[in-house]
C-alpha cells in the first residue's frame, strides 16, 4: 500500500514547476490528483500525465475556489489534501513597488491561501479529517531585500498557517507551511 492510496488531493498552481513536480509525487504516492491552475493547457497537459483531474481555478476568488471543491467533491467525494502552492512574485524595492503589484501578489499569494483553507475546511472535516501544505518560502522566514510584496505574502502565509493548525488540529485536519529557498522553475 502506498502512502496516499485513496486521499484526493487538490493542488493549486499544478500546471507547472512545483506545483506539477508535486502533482507527479501525490499520483506516484497513489493519490487522486485535482490540478487547479488559470493555465488550462499546460493544467490540462499535467492532469493527463498523472491521470488525474484539470480544474481551471483562479485562487483568488471565492467563486472559483466553490467551483473547484465542487468538481472535486462530485468527482471523487471527498477532500483528503490541499496543496496551496499558486503563487507569483514581482522583484522591486518598496519606493518602486506600485500598489496595483503589491496588491496582485498578496492577492494570489496570500488570499489565494485563506480561501483555500475556507474552502477545504467544511469537507475535511465531514472526512474525518485531512492535510494542508501552504507553500511559503524562505522569504517568510527572513527579509530577501527587492520582495517587499512577495515576502510580505509568504510571512502572512506562515502566519495564517499556525493559525489555522491551532484553530483545526482538534478536527484532525494538519495545516503546515513549507520554506523553499529559491527554486529555478516558472511562476
Amino acid at each position: 500500500m502506498r502512502m496516499l492510496d485513496g486521499k484526493v488531493v487538490m493542488i493549486t498552481g499544478g500546471a507547472r514547476g512545483m506545483g506539477a513536480a508535486t502533482a507527479r509525487r501525490c499520483a506516484a504516492a497513489g493519490a487522486r490528483v485535482v490540478v487547479t491552475d488559470v493555465l488550462t493547457e499546460e493544467g490540462g497537459a499535467t492532469a493527463k500525465e498523472v491521470e488525474g483531474r484539470f480544474v481551471e481555478h483562479d485562487v483568488t476568488s471565492q467563486e472559483s475556489w466553490d467551483r473547484a471543491v465542487a468538481a472535486t467533491l462530485e468527482e471523487f467525494g471527498r477532500v483528503d489534501g490541499l496543496v496551496n502552492n499558486a503563487g507569483i512574485v514581482v522583484t522591486a524595492s518598496i519606493e518602486h513597488h506600485s500598489l496595483e503589484d503589491f496588491e496582485r501578489v498578496l492577492r494570489v499569494n496570500l488570499v489565494g491561501v485563506f480561501l483555500g483553507l475556507k474552502a477545504v475546511l467544511a469537507p475535511m472535516r465531514a472526512a474525518g479529517g485531512g492535510a494542508i501544505v501552504n507553500l511559503s518560502s524562505v522569504a517568510g522566514l527572513t527579509a530577501l531585500p527587492g520582495t517587499a510584496a512577495y515576502g510580505a505574502s509568504k510571512w502572512g502565509v506562515r502566519g495564517l498557517t499556525k493559525m489555522a493548525a491551532q484553530e483545526y488540529g482538534s478536527a484532525r485536519i494538519r495545516v503546515n507551511s513549507v520554506h523553499p529557498g529559491m527554486i529555478v522553475t516558472p511562476m
